[in-house]
């Protein structure tokens, strides 16, 4: 396969100016298709050229396959990069830039396929010999509490089609069960046209361990694990790698679990495989797959040195991987902070309008990864992210300190920003210890004074 040339990049935000960045290092042209809201956004002004898909809402332009389709082959690109959420875990994409004759930065169909249903992604967990979460399909109320009787409570409902928390709900007893099964797949049916669900035993102290994934379709390699168990109603806030406290045999049975998995499903990309970690138990299980480039990717990269945008392009364009497992050296210690436009005192409102001061100053062990600048416009019609702090620290108190030094330093001014949230969090005495669960940020949350 012939090297790349010219990259459709078919995202916004920090992304975007990410992928940008690693193929401007390589020599690589980029087009970035952008909604009229990002026409000014410095992700256009970055790349060689940036066209519009149309109007702001996503599922007029960053939504729509065709338009991505005809932008990215009448631009004279070779390649589509989708970069994270809007398409890129979608097959029709895949397909459709193969039949195009466009190299999609990413897994193939068929892995797209196997990882997109997280009933058919948890069958080949099982088929794979990686442990999963005891639980099971139903279809009416008589098949969920005939599962509660085996599992036991309490249990959590999950949409199949499901992410984000929506349509995902906890059940502590058989007489809540029916009306929350109803709601839950209404909810589904509403969120994702599908009101498929399954039940699962709820694990009550749980931690969010997820390993990155290499593969060039023969080769699979690991990149270390991340935790992202410092979570809001599902959502990631707080990323670090290593993953602190795991006991070393659970480490080593977390990558050797992920790696199966890909090697099971042939899985050809850059991907994260994802674990609920059973704290009482002592055991983990798989969760789901995400077959693209994850929000925390840069932890991994602060800790091993590599560029995994630029090893993903490689991999797409057909490039074996040159490295080995033991070339894969972990470093250090690294955190990831999201900065979103949200106001913590408001229930977390999103906080859209335009940027009068973003100022980054150098700070020992800082990356930035943003599309902030002065002037810059935060549209009401997307995710609410518009920074992520990443530092590297020789262990991971001094990542720490390091984190605090750039939230007291970096400045966004004009919006107000979740930054009094990440603060308190590394504040926290159980966050500076280490190993906090899911439960921690909801637990801090509701502490008198949790956000001073």
């Amino acid at each position: 396969m012939t090297g790349i040339r010219r990259i459709f990049i078919a995202n916004r935000g920090e992304i975007a100016v990410r992928i940008i960045r690693s193929a401007r290092a390589l020599g690589i042209e980029t087009v970035l298709g952008v909604s009229r809201a990002d026409r000014e956004s410095l992700g256009a002004k970055l790349a060689t050229r940036a066209v519009v898909l149309g109007p702001a809402p996503s599922r007029d332009s960053y939504l729509r396959v065709g338009t991505v389709i005809e932008a990215a082959r009448g631009t004279g690109c070779d390649a589509v990069h989708p970069g994270y959420g809007f398409l890129s875990e979608n097959r029709d994409l895949a397909q459709a830039c193969a039949e195009a004759g466009l190299i999609f930065i990413g897994p193939t169909p068929d892995n797209l396929s196997a990882v997109g249903d997280k009933l058919t992604a948890r069958a080949h967990a099982i088929a794979a010999g990686v442990p999963v979460v005891p639980g099971g399909t139903v279809e009416s109320a008589a098949d969920a509490l005939a599962l509660a009787e085996t599992v036991g409570f309490p249990m959590l409902i999950k949409a199949v089609a499901g992410g984000g928390g929506k349509g995902m709900k906890r059940v502590d007893d058989a007489q809540s069960l029916p009306a929350q099964l109803d709601l839950a797949m209404a909810e589904a049916e509403a969120a994702f046209g599908d009101p498929r669900v399954y039940l699962e035993r709820f694990v009550t102290v749980g931690r969010h361990v997820e390993v990155q994934i290499l593969s060039d379709g023969d080769t699979v390699l690991h990149a270390g694990e991340r935790d992202c168990s410092v979570q809001r109603r599902y959502q990631k806030v707080v990323e670090e790698a290593p993953a602190p406290h795991l006991p070393p045999e659970m480490r080593q049975g977390l990558l050797d679990a992920a790696v199966l998995y890909a090697r099971h499903i042939g899985y050809r990309s850059l991907g994260t495989v994802e674990f609920l970690v059973d704290v009482a138990r002592g055991a983990f299980y798989f969760l789901e797959m995400n077959a693209r480039v994850q929000v925390e990717h840069p932890v991994t990269e602060a800790i091993t040195g590599l560029d995994l945008i630029a090893l993903q392009i490689a991999i797409a364009e057909g490039t074996p991987l040159t490295l080995t497992q033991d070339d894969i050296h972990l470093s250090g210690h690294a955190i990831e902070c999201r900065l979103n436009a949200e106001d913590p005192a408001r229930d977390f409102m999103p906080s859209p309008g335009r940027v009068t001061q973003a100022w980054f100053p150098p700070v020992p062990g800082l990356r930035v990864d943003t599309h902030m600048q002065p002037g810059a416009m935060i549209p009401p019609y997307y995710d609410s992210m518009v920074a992520k702090l990443i530092v590297w620290g020789a262990t991971r108190d001094e990542a720490i300190d390091r984190m605090k030094t750039a939230l007291a330093v970096c400045v966004l001014e004009g919006v107000t920003t979740n930054a009094s949230l990440h603060r308190a969090i590394l504040s926290d005495g159980d966050f500076r210890k280490g190993g906090v669960d899911t439960n921690f940020l909801g637990g801090l949350l509701q502490q008198p004074g949790g956000l001073t």
